[in-house]
């Protein structure tokens, strides 16, 4: 066998990893080193319980499923005293674009809902009542398109896109996906995925996994690090207790 050569800034990202860890474990110890060499930063998804291999394979996946944002029509009327330089979060009427503005009004989302029940563009009915939907936004570039002086007397047609996710809505595709990335992906180590079963790995993530976690390929890890003397007590437990597993 072939003795693996392991790199100098990795020896010490174990160093680090096995001193600052109370009885580090052969395989944690082993994919820390999986992760440091293939550069790996693998992410939780918790809506969907989907860890993904990295914050750009996460989002290449689910955008391909069509499950990141949507195309959304808005309606703008514009209302001087509802949204002025500091409203920060605005909640939208789809129907005529009546917005209500955090700052504007005492209770802006009690106001969209009482008036999207009683809005006579509003003809959609669920259970046989009016439908109560209604938009959120906190992107300043949606809210500054109600603070901007319409020159029609009717409502402007706009396209903006909406969160698959939390159905906010955004000026563009991505300022949806970096709303996604700082929001809703929490950091995960490789040991973490390898060692829970509540969540599900993606699918060529998991393949990856599987071909690093081979028999030889522990083996050859452990005889490279071996080179390293102040590994040795932890080579001889790990050595010991898989003598006491056989």
């Amino acid at each position: 066998m072939t003795t693996m050569v392991i790199p100098e800034r990795i020896v010490t990202v174990l160093r680090e990893y096995v001193s600052g860890t109370k009885r580090p474990e052969l395989i944690a110890t082993y994919l820390r080193f999986v992760e440091e060499l293939l550069e790996l930063h693998p992410v939780l998804y918790a809506k969907d319980k989907m860890v993904f291999k990295s914050v750009d394979d996460a989002i290449a996946v689910l955008e391909a499923k069509g499950e990141l944002w949507r195309e959304t029509e808005i309606k703008i009327g514009y209302t001087k005293s509802a949204v002025d330089e500091q409203t920060t979060k605005i909640y939208i009427c789809p129907f005529t674009g009546k917005v209500f503005g955090n700052n504007t009004h005492p209770n802006p989302q009690d106001a969209i809902y009482d008036w999207v029940s009683k809005c006579p563009e509003n003809t959609e009915r669920v259970g046989g009542l009016k439908s109560k939907r209604f938009f959120i936004s906190e992107d300043p570039h949606v809210i500054q398109s109600y603070r901007e002086k319409c020159v029609s007397k009717e409502p402007i047609t706009k396209i903006v896109f909406s969160s698959a996710v939390s159905g906010k809505l955004f000026h563009s595709k991505e300022a949806v996906i970096d709303d996604f990335r700082d929001h809703y992906l929490k950091r995960i180590s490789l040991a973490e995925v390898q060692g829970q079963s509540r969540f599900q790995i993606e699918e060529s993530f998991m393949h990856l996994i599987e071909e690093q976690l081979q028999e030889d390929k522990i083996a050859a890890f452990v005889e490279g690090l071996s080179q390293f003397e102040d590994f040795g007590p932890y080579i001889e437990r790990w050595l010991g207790e898989m003598e006491q597993e056989g």
